[in-house]
């Protein structure tokens, strides 16, 4: 199964809500990525420009985007990002087939 890395930023309510109700996110997390047929490998609180950072594995794209459309569509989010992941051995694939590719490929400047 592909891997994703998952970002996210919780909006203000959010964070309000869980500072007054601490609850188990990475429970809630891995129940949502399970119900796409996914498995969550890793969740983080993290500083910066997101509150969250996820390690997460998918049948597909779009079981991903399904799950990441349910999460904004709770109106707890104020920004996320998707990251589809590379292993090094489907980046050496990936790299052999652009090497095949680049003889096609006419640059706009030649």
């Amino acid at each position: 199964m592909p891997y994703y890395l998952y970002q996210l930023s919780y909006s203000p309510e959010a964070v309000k809500a869980m500072i007054s109700k601490p609850t188990d996110r990475k429970a809630a997390a891995a129940k949502l990525i399970e119900s796409i047929g996914g498995k969550l490998h890793h969740l983080f609180f993290s500083f910066g420009k997101y509150d969250v950072v996820c390690l997460i594995e998918a049948p597909d794209d779009a079981s991903m985007a399904a799950g990441a459309m349910a999460v904004g569509a709770s109106g707890t989010v104020s920004a996320a990002a998707t990251t589809k992941l590379f292993t090094a051995e489907e980046a050496m694939s990936v790299m052999a087939k652009a090497g095949t590719a680049t003889g096609a490929y006419k640059p706009p400047m030649d």
